[in-house]
């Protein structure tokens, strides 16, 4: 009776210092925690967008415009499949979610189908996916075959472009080096981003407005810009516009041909750098295999003509051709200033947006209103404290004490989680620690009052301590877990702060049933032991 094995012994102290090892750091200054040994934790608990002041983000995903692009994707392959075939048509056109056409030989109008047919794969392209078309394919009369996407096709797409749009966006404020950011999908199309520190949200939303497309064309020399700029572009060519060298002054068109030469996708790595020789700033680049194949061909056979450098349908730079660039990397002019040269490669190292992203929702948290809440929150937590210290020494005396030591604990190793798994404390996180201390103390309250009522009941002292532990377990674990199903139903289906109070909820339940189960025990044996008491109090 009263035995606890030695192992156990050694693994609550082990687990206690190395909590209070972890959570050390964050009760410590800045100039501190420097000091600390590299072997020695020093992270401390990331603050949210509410302790520490921030930005806040809501964007959309403008899934719209990639249906519109793939549907101009699909009305060109059509076009062409067509006109290898040298079937005629008319009418070939994209409107809302579908792509029409009009077969002018009603004689080959099946032949028209298998060609369209063939311009139709399946949902992801995948074998597996037997009858599940991007397209479905109608006959409305009239030797007019329509193609429509399919709702699968729909869901997949929205699915595939939010998911990689939060990768982007990750990778583009990680280049930022801002400090644990929040980034999270709401609903179907939306995407959530909170980045705490950063008080000035224009560069963030300069970086995630761009879709940051970048693709290297040629520049059609033999196109009439006037005749552009009245509307007549050659079949093949669009009309794009630069930005002129002199700040301020007007944009410069340029008639550009829509064959991409070289993708962007195709760059490995971008960095801002000032060349020496002109003294600006440049951004230099540098393609993968493909891309460097790619670009030394182009380069090489159109030596002496302009290649132009678009980045979301807006001319960079449009240089001329003075050699074959056949290393696989180059320079980008622009015009930069040391800025916006450190922003494009932001943009082009985190890669393109699938789709644009729209701000719906923008708001600034001041460092100063942060400052109280982590003020506030302190308090709350100290006052929360205070009390049940108080509550728990006048109802159990000395045992009181040990319920207050084992909260203590429970508090540091809470902290210790919190840093060690790298959670960011918000202000209903803190709301959670303050829940959490009352709780804590509960599964106290059940082992205390079961001893009092095994002495009552005529019981030793190391019988009722021993069965009061024993006996008050179950209702412990019932109790506990019941509150962390609640915490993870919370976590699952809430979001933002109803997360950050979900995961000190659960994370403090847990060390809570840790604390008063193995430490306040093993408080409570060493004491009796050492004292051996004729009578308990308690």
């Amino acid at each position: 009776m009263l035995q606890i094995p030695t192992w156990s012994k050694v693994v609550t102290a082990l687990i206690v210092l190395a909590g209070i090892l972890i959570a050390l750091p964050n009760a410590l200054s800045e100039t501190a925690i420097k000091r600390i040994p590299g072997w020695l934790p020093s992270n401390t608990v990331a603050l949210g967008l509410d302790l520490q002041g921030g930005s806040y983000l809501l964007l959309e995903v403008e899934l719209d415009q990639v249906q519109k692009e793939r549907l101009v994707t699909l009305v060109s392959d059509i076009r062409v499949g067509l006109r290898k075939a040298r079937i005629g048509y008319t009418d070939l056109q994209a409107k809302g979610d579908q792509a029409s056409v009009r077969i002018l030989d009603a004689a080959r109008f099946d032949e028209a189908r298998k060609i369209l047919d063939k311009l139709n794969p399946t949902v992801g392209g995948s074998v597996l996916s037997v009858g599940a078309h991007d397209y479905e394919i109608t006959e409305p009369g009239n030797d007019v075959l329509v193609m429509k996407m399919t709702d699968a096709y729909v869901t997949q797409t929205r699915t595939q472009m939010v998911g990689q749009s939060i990768e982007v966006v990750r990778r583009r404020i990680d280049q930022m080096g801002t400090r644990e950011p929040t980034i999270e999908r709401q609903g179907e199309d939306r995407i959530l981003v909170q980045v705490p520190g950063l008080q000035d949200p224009a560069r963030l939303k300069e970086i995630l407005g761009k879709t940051a497309k970048m693709t290297f064309q040629l520049v059609d020399e033999t196109a009439s810009v006037p005749a552009a700029l009245k509307g007549i572009v050659p079949i093949g060519d669009e009309l794009l516009y630069q930005d002129s060298p002199q700040k301020g002054g007007p944009q410069i068109p340029l008639v550009v041909q829509r064959r991409v030469m070289v993708s962007g996708d195709r760059l490995t790595h971008a960095a801002p750098q000032m060349d020496q020789q002109k003294g600006e700033w440049v951004v230099t680049f540098r393609f993968d295999s493909v891309g460097a194949h790619e670009f030394g061909d182009v380069t090489k056979e159109n030596v002496g003509h302009r290649f132009a450098v678009v980045l979301d349908n807006k001319v960079i730079t449009a240089p001329v051709i003075e050699g074959p660039i056949l290393g696989g990397s180059g320079q980008i002019e622009g015009n930069f200033t040391a800025a916006s040269a450190q922003n494009l490669s932001v943009l082009l190292n985190a890669g393109a947006l699938p789709a644009p992203l729209k701000i719906l929702e923008e708001r600034t948290v001041g460092a100063e209103l942060g400052a109280d809440s982590v003020k506030a929150g302190k308090y709350s937590a100290i006052g929360g404290l205070i009390l049940v210290v108080l509550v728990m020494v006048a109802r159990y005396g000395l045992f009181g004490i040990f319920a207050d030591v084992a909260l203590t604990l429970n508090v540091v190793l809470l902290l210790a989680a919190l840093t060690l798994f790298g959670a960011t404390l918000t202000l209903p996180g803190i709301a959670g620690i303050v829940l959490t201390m009352g709780m804590a103390v509960d599964a106290n309250v059940l082992i205390y009052e079961r001893i009092r009522e095994e002495m009552h009941n005529g019981r030793t002292i190391v019988a009722s301590i021993d069965t009061g532990f024993r006996r008050a377990m179950a209702t412990i674990i019932d109790a506990n877990m019941t509150h962390l199903i609640a915490s993870l139903i919370l976590f699952e289906l809430g979001s933002g702060p109803v997360r950050g109070f979900a995961v000190t909820l659960g994370v403090g339940i847990i060390t809570s049933f840790f604390t008063a189960v193995m430490v306040t025990r093993l408080i409570v044996v060493t004491w009796f032991k050492a004292v051996r008491p004729k009578k308990l109090a308690i």
